[in-house]
């Protein structure tokens, strides 16, 4: 039996404009709504009058020496609800806790990689713990992990 979910509203953070793009439109074909995008961490200081996104990609490596870390913290902040998983090459620079982020989709992705990553997060965000099965695509924080596991 598949559970219905709600589109989730997800913004992206990411300093490569044609990645983002391509997030976006996988986002979107997902059944989901962009609600914004930002490339540093001062963008997305700017949208602090927005309503909190229920899920954010964010990059670790970002525009003006800003990093996912510092939007982490910002969002864990000023949108306490909002799951914040990270999209980077390099997910061992992580700190072991994810910085309490729900977890990390490792790039490169595909497009069935981030598909699939989302109807997990979207299950666990809505109606946990997910009943589909953990994508390949995504690493749960332990935090997570231990809240989500079946």
């Amino acid at each position: 039996m598949t559970r219905a979910h709600h589109p989730l509203n997800v913004l992206i953070v990411e300093d490569e404009a044609l990645l983002a793009m391509d997030i976006e439109a996988m986002v979107e074909d997902c059944g989901h709504h962009v609600v914004a995008e930002a490339m540093s961490l001062a963008e997305v200081e700017r949208l602090a009058t927005l309503d909190p996104p229920d899920l954010a990609f964010v990059d670790m490596q970002l525009a003006d020496g800003s990093n996912g870390l510092d939007v982490c913290a910002w969002i864990q902040r000023r949108w306490t609800e909002t799951a914040v998983v990270f999209v980077t090459a390099n997910p061992a620079i992580l700190p072991p806790d994810f910085a309490g982020a729900h977890g990390v989709i490792p790039k490169p992705f595909s497009r069935h990689g981030l598909a699939s990553a989302m109807r997990f997060i979207g299950e666990g965000i809505s109606d946990p713990p997910p009943s589909c099965g953990q994508p390949p695509s995504f690493t749960p924080s332990p935090r997570i992990a231990e809240l989500w596991s079946a």
